[in-house]
């Protein structure tokens, strides 16, 4: 594609393998950083990611992979980061190479964790990329569905709207359809809120608290939600869009979400370490709770269920009493 230059996905993980499999479609070329060498040699030899989405099959011939993220990012233009947020800042410590005048879209829906930041603001001051040059992909959009080419909706944020444009048209197809944002920062917030509200569907699940109830929380949540954008960004954006409440829905519903499943396990009764050890996938929201819970200390936004959450998973206060407390509380 002419106008996003040559990209390159870093990151090896379901969400990295799907976008890969949208992206190499248009470009018929991507780059792609994986951390592992073995991964690698074995995506090359069985010609599909060997840990996830193994279902999708590429042209390897189309792929330029290495284990070196300097070389990647050297070579091209677009960088597509996909990893784990608790993660960022390791890969990105191996960086000699200035980012600022790459185009940075993050498809990381997490925080970075001890510096409280989502991913744009993070390679803004981190890295001094200006605000035109970083972009976010949000939506309702669970990587496996998009490998089974099921119809998704994507939204591009960034500042720069020629930008967000362009990389649209790179994500586009018969089953995903796009349009853009300039809302940056609320997508990003939006999606850490979210897989903490999932985090707190799956918990009554767990308790078999049912759909009536769980309506109610996702509701309250949106509600939690609009909350919180509003102060952190006092900006118009209309909250029941598919990027904030889409993103939520299927997230809170959801059987394909990590963050559902993780909670349900702490609403059955699992400790967070054996509910962590037996996912073998990360949770985001795990971690998005405490650097959302840290960044609403400052800011004193009412968020009773961000509160239940993290009661339960750092407090290790009884989920049976977190959510009766919070069920008193809703209307």
């Amino acid at each position: 594609m002419d106008d996003c230059g040559r990209i390159a996905i870093i990151g090896g993980g379901s969400w990295a393998t799907a976008i890969a499999k949208i992206v190499v479609g248009h470009t018929h070329h991507l780059g792609w950083y994986m951390r592992r060498d073995d991964r690698i040699a074995d995506f090359k030899r069985m010609g599909h990611n060997p840990a996830y989405l193994t279902s999708v099959h590429f042209d390897t011939s189309e792929l330029f992979f290495s284990s070196d993220i300097n070389k990647v990012v050297d070579s091209y233009d677009t960088l597509v980061f996909v990893t784990p947020s608790p993660y960022l800042k390791n890969h990105l410590k191996k960086l000699k190479t200035r980012i600022r005048d790459k185009f940075i879209v993050t498809a990381i829906k997490g925080i970075v964790p001890d510096e409280n930041l989502v991913c744009s603001e993070y390679f803004h001051e981190v890295y001094d990329v200006p605000y035109e040059n970083l972009a976010c992909i949000g939506g309702p959009s669970h990587a496996e569905e998009v490998a089974l080419e099921r119809l998704s909706y994507l939204t591009v944020g960034c500042a720069d709207t020629a930008k967000a444009q362009a990389f649209t048209r790179v994500l586009s197809s018969n089953y995903i359809k796009t349009k853009t944002s300039s809302d940056v920062i609320g997508i990003e917030y939006s999606s850490v809120l979210k897989n903490v509200y999932a985090i707190a569907a799956g918990i009554c699940s767990g308790l078999k608290y049912g759909d009536n109830f769980l309506a109610v929380l996702l509701s309250n949540a949106v509600q939690e939600m609009s909350r919180f954008l509003t102060t952190i960004s006092p900006i118009e954006r209309n909250v029941y869009d598919s990027v904030y409440l889409g993103d939520l829905l299927v997230t809170g519903y959801s059987n394909f979400s990590r963050n559902r499943v993780f909670g349900t396990m702490i609403g059955k009764g699992y400790s967070v370490k054996s509910a962590q050890i037996e996912m073998e996938m990360i949770a985001e929201g795990f971690f998005g709770t405490k650097c959302m819970k840290e960044i609403n200390r400052r800011l004193h936004v009412n968020m009773p269920i961000l509160d239940a959450v993290y009661n339960i998973l750092y407090e290790r206060i009884s989920p049976q009493i977190e959510i009766k407390l919070l069920t008193d509380s809703f209307r």
